[in-house]
């Protein structure tokens, strides 16, 4: 069978510009991370370490009753019980997240879209508890969404489209597509995304999380080894968990380490037996979420033939959102998306829909419907979602007749481009690739993580801002996501502001600055050292 086959035996700026003129690269890939200023450094460890002192100290206030805590726990009558609810494992989210809790989970009451309406609410016990005010804050320019295209929208083709279905097929359809779940929008939908992909054959599911959780323990097992990208998304992580395979990582996106623990895994084998590895399965993702950094995938493919394993390619962040076509970081390099054995992606981000798809060879399709736990036991996915991922995928291709989404595509490159070039002029730490509509730009310090989010809306801009345990603790920061939605005027508009706010909090880390200057094209960079 398919999945059956058993064989034997860090800089300031990151330029591949060599690879490139080796000729492995079609194109310049540039990606940059700055290192963390020193002084930065300190100030932030600084900055945890006396939150970390208060925090134990208040912990000994709620502990004698002297300060009331909310946090969830057993009751009295109950601490002879096995502890449901671990103090310790808690400390973070009691003393740190819930002074900045604010910054999350803003419920917004429009379509994301390049703006959105949020709900204004307070709190009244230092965000342990919300009240909702009555008002909303209208037209906040979204720079979190993940809507790269700009297709979640409720006006155009494919709200009409996902309407017209709702009112033939109803919202759910109450089955799995082994039982009478199986809709003939499913069928033509899977024949689409291969058709898109240019692959023999895909598979679609309700759910972008369980798409990675649910089928890598389908392709994998014991005496399988797993190769992972130490930045690897969490449903990834899961999901090799849950194979019961062996899992080794390696530094992101480093070759070397991947190559070495190739190499280690055919000389070697299996630990004690020393028998051949059943399956050695690489996993990467296109673009890294956290990061913005798009994987080397030239180099991967070489490996993994090299080597002959099987390579797993999460195209979540970058399907739709790269390449010239917005076939994903396969079309971005220009390769053969036949050499990636195992293609997945997601649809909840450049369609504006749900749910999630593998695709490649025609075996490896047939054997997921039979053994994916995903595709045997979850229900179906929703009949207008099918159709909205219809209705944009077709708009993507041409094949609606128009250029739309050819122009779509080709207006997030050039947003991403230009937002990213700009920050970078203003003396903003940035990290990953230059084409990467995902845009981390780095806060450090704690405090500064929940004054950045607060201060940009209070300007009508809503950021996403991140803080440990999601990235290192020396590594906060606010991630911006560039959509084909947003306008240069918005563009623009917030980029004034970040600037504005960039200066109050002091966030203009860089110490290399882009000298800007309208006479170079879009791959020509220079930059100015600046001393300490």
């Amino acid at each position: 069978e398919f999945w059956d086959t058993e064989f034997s035996s860090e800089s300031i700026l990151k330029s591949t510009m060599n690879d490139f003129i080796c000729g492995q690269y079609n194109r310049p890939f540039l990606e940059s991370f700055e290192e963390t200023p020193m002084l930065v450094a300190v100030l932030t460890y600084m900055g945890y370490g006396i939150l970390t002192i208060f925090g134990y100290l208040r912990d000994f206030l709620r502990h004698w009753k002297i300060e009331r805590c909310h946090i969830a726990r057993e009751k009295e009558e109950q601490r002879d019980f096995v502890p449901l609810y671990q103090d310790f494992e808690n400390f973070y989210t009691r003393n740190l997240y819930m002074r900045i809790r604010d910054n999350w989970n803003r419920p917004i009451c429009s379509v994301p879209g390049a703006k959105v309406d949020l709900m204004e609410r307070t709190s009244r016990d230092y965000n342990w508890t919300f009240e909702y005010t009555g008002r909303v804050v209208l037209d906040v320019i979204n720079l979190g969404s993940y809507n790269y295209l700009g297709f979640a929208e409720n006006t155009g083709p494919c709200a009409d489209s996902a309407a017209e279905i709702t009112m033939k097929y109803g919202v759910g359809v109450a089955s799995t597509r082994q039982e009478i779940g199986n809709l003939d929008r499913h069928e033509e939908l899977e024949k689409l995304v291969a058709k898109f992909l240019g692959v023999e054959s895909a598979m679609v599911f309700g759910m972008g999380f369980a798409t990675n959780s649910m089928n890598i323990p389908a392709l994998t097992g014991k005496g399988c080894l797993i190769l992972s990208d130490e930045l690897n998304h969490a449903s990834l992580v899961l999901g090799a968990r849950l194979s019961g395979s062996t899992i080794r990582v390696f530094k992101h996106n480093n070759m070397q380490s991947l190559e070495k623990l190739l190499r280690d895994a055919i000389v070697h084998g299996q630990p004690r037996t020393h028998r051949p590895w059943k399956k050695i399965l690489i996993v990467v993702e296109g673009i890294y979420s956290m990061e913005g950094s798009i994987v080397r995938l030239p180099e991967v493919i070489d490996l993994k033939k090299r080597y002959r394993a099987y390579l797993y390619l999460d195209e979540a962040h970058s399907i739709g959102a790269l390449g010239s076509r917005g076939r994903g970081v396969v079309d971005y390099f220009g390769l053969d998306p036949c050499d990636v054995d195992v293609l997945m992606g997601t649809f909840t981000k450049s369609f504006g829909a749900a749910g999630g798809y593998i695709a490649g060879k025609w075996e490896l399709i047939e054997y997921l419907r039979s053994h994916s736990h995903s595709a045997v036991y979850a229900t179906s996915m929703s009949p207008p979602v099918v159709e909205q991922i219809i209705t944009s995928m077709k708009c993507i291709m041409g094949e609606d007749g128009t250029t739309i989404g050819c122009d779509r595509v080709r207006k997030l490159a050039e947003n991403t481009v230009y937002f990213r070039r700009r920050l970078r002029e203003m003396g903003f730490i940035i990290y990953g690739n230059e084409d990467s509509p995902v845009v981390p730009m780095m806060l450090y310090m704690p405090a500064k993580i929940g004054a950045f989010g607060r201060e940009m809306l209070k300007r009508n801009i809503g950021v996403v801002v991140v803080g440990f345990p999601a990235t290192p603790i020396i590594e906060s920061r606010a991630r911006f996501c560039i959509s084909a939605a947003h306008t240069k005027e918005m563009l623009d508009r917030a980029l004034s502001v970040i600037s504005e706010v960039g200066d109050l909090l002091q966030l203009k880390y860089s110490r290399r600055r882009i000298q800007p200057s309208l006479s170079l094209p879009c791959d020509d960079i220079v930059f100015e050292d600046i001393d300490d």
